[in-house]
């Protein structure tokens, strides 16, 4: 499909939320590259995708150091350069981590920290990200030194805010109160996982760390590899899961684990049905109503995948009380306080 043939969103507008409680605005919605940009689709594809994206209000791009080992970013890069974009008008989040073999190119060390955003700026063809993530913790790097490091990168202005990716709440604590203890600059949000089987931690731990100190989740995978009902007998060849390095996928969806969410997915059809909706869309809508959540990244294989996950937001208005408890009495799996 051509980006001209690109269908519209009638009656669909991508609302902006505070990116925790910061003053940036970020889409409810945005875009990730892990898997797709620079590995599983064509550059060609890529820039369609973003353009639809960017077209239809998604002001939000995810991408790593990691991804494609360094080949999302470099696509994401050329493909925003091309466009000509007001660089105000959009914001670009990475994550370092992975960088590559040598020891020193790994981890949270104030040297990989500055090194590896300067190697992702580099690949971008950027000035500055939005927003830099901690792609995990590091328990071989001292907190103090992290939050220092990501303080210096923020006040050198090679990048606007600094997050974490699949910390704990309390290594995202320590870190707050190292940078108050310190005068330095605490994390914004957390990169979770979230989405109808990994509930816990967006919704019962998040919750909490956003209302005490401001942090608040932008959240990835919401369709698991999982939520379709594509795989009935085999893992169809376009999937990820197929993908060189990504075997594990396949062995997830495979496993009686992922057969048994399989079949509760197969339970939500009636209700997708009710809403006129795909079970992807009430998936990604569910996202969505979390409290504390800024944005759900969406991972896409084309303009057309993207615009139906993109009518997500017209659900999100339809999931009344009711109807979230019904489906929570389906999954069987709504997490409750331990207090």
């Amino acid at each position: 499909m051509s980006l001209a043939e690109a269908p519209p969103l009638p009656a669909v507008s991508i609302s902006r939320r505070n990116l925790g409680k910061s003053g940036l605005r970020v889409s409810c919605l945005g875009l990730g590259t892990w898997v797709t940009f620079g590995s599983q689709i064509s550059d060609e594809t890529a820039e369609a995708v973003l353009t639809v994206a960017y077209e239809h209000g998604v002001n939000l791009f995810d991408t790593a150091e990691v991804y494609a080992a360094g080949k999302a970013e470099r696509t994401l890069g050329n493909i925003l350069k091309s466009k000509g974009w007001r660089r105000s008008s959009y914001v670009i989040t990475t994550k370092i981590f992975w960088g590559g073999q040598a020891e020193t190119e790994r981890g949270l060390s104030r040297k990989h920290i500055i090194e590896g955003l300067q190697g992702s700026l580099e690949r971008l063809q950027l000035g500055y990200v939005d927003i830099v993530f901690a792609n995990r913790s590091d328990p071989n790097s001292p907190m103090e030194e992290i939050v220092r490091a990501m303080t210096y990168i923020i006040n050198q202005g090679l990048a606007l805010y600094w997050g974490t990716s699949r910390w704990g709440a309390a290594e995202i604590m320590e870190a707050y109160s190292m940078a108050r203890q310190f005068n330095l600059i605490p994390p914004v949000c957390e990169q979770a996982e979230h989405h109808l089987f990994q509930r816990e931690k967006v919704e019962m731990q998040l919750p909490e760390l956003y209302h005490k100190i401001g942090v608040g989740s932008v959240t990835w995978s919401p369709l698991t590899s999982l939520i379709t009902t594509k795989y009935e007998e085999r893992v169809p060849d376009t999937c990820r899961a197929t993908i060189k390095g990504y075997q594990w996928l396949k062995y997830k969806v495979q496993s009686e684990e992922g057969k048994k969410q399989q079949a509760k997915v197969m339970d939500l059809l009636p209700i997708a049905h009710q809403l006129g909706c795909t079970v992807a869309q009430l998936a990604i809508a569910w996202c969505l109503r979390s409290e504390g959540v800024s944005s759900v990244l969406l991972g896409v294989l084309s303009a057309e995948q993207l615009i139906e996950h993109l009518g997500a937001l017209q659900v999100l208005g339809q999931l009344t009380p009711q109807t979230v408890m019904e489906i929570d009495g389906l999954l069987g799996n709504k997490p409750h306080s331990k207090k």
